[in-house]
């Protein structure tokens, strides 16, 4: 599987898009990051492969935006993926 690139903040939509289909992986580590207490700090390095102390504010933004989405998958996504594999 080919990592796509990030984009600044994950899109806004009440659906599933392909960016989320894309970054499924990067939604799981982020949120095992975030239930292991890691640093955000930490998590941008290893997740998105960039130095927070380049950029903090981006690099904050761009951690919490994908949290952030990665924890609606959690709550709503999940079931356009159930749905698909059900083929309904």
């Amino acid at each position: 599987m080919t990592m796509q690139p990030f984009a600044a903040e994950p899109p806004r939509s009440d659906t599933l898009t392909q960016y989320d289909e894309q970054h499924l992986v990067t939604y799981l580590r982020l949120l095992d990051a975030a239930a292991e207490g890691a640093d955000w700090r930490e998590a941008v390095r290893i997740i998105f492969a960039i130095d927070p102390d380049q950029d903090p504010d981006f690099a904050r933004k761009l951690h919490d935006s994908h949290l952030a989405r990665a924890r609606w998958m959690t709550q709503a996504g999940y079931r356009e993926l159930l749905a698909r594999s059900a083929g309904t």
